[in-house]
């Protein structure tokens, strides 16, 4: 078998492409920060196709109107686009508060950080598995 098919690393793999993706769209968000009309967009989260076996499906519970609700995406890329509603919109039209975007680049970063110590370390045990690490 070979090591692209094994199911985590695969999830791994189609993780640390989204959060690529997200950061050029947020990057896309923050350029256009002064373009009047202008409404920033976000990706949705990937789904699999296949569940790890073991693993159960949680959904989060929405227990006050005013918390955030997930989505099922749509949009043109390989992953869902939506645009990001909530935000105040500026006497310009445009609805980016560069704070918001920041603090989500930070946090992508640190999620693309994680899956990939988390790819790194599991392709070492296999090596070491296998004898050659």
């Amino acid at each position: 078998m070979p090591i692209s098919d094994i199911p985590i690393l695969s999830m791994l793999r189609t993780r640390m492409q989204w959060h690529q993706e997200r950061q050029r769209v947020l990057a896309e968000n923050v350029a256009n920060a002064d373009t009047p009309n202008f409404r920033p967009r976000d990706l949705t989260q990937p789904q699999f196709d296949r569940p790890v076996q073991g693993a159960a499906h949680v959904a989060l519970a929405r227990t006050d109107a005013s918390h955030i609700t997930g989505s099922n995406g749509g949009g043109g890329s390989k992953f869902g686009s939506s645009e990001q509603s909530g935000t105040e919109i500026r006497p310009a039209g445009n609805a980016v508060s560069l704070e918001e975007e920041m603090i989500k680049v930070a946090a992508n970063q640190m999620d693309f950080q994680a899956a990939t110590a988390i790819y790194t370390r599991s392709l070492g045990l296999i090596k070491m598995a296998i004898g050659r690490g």
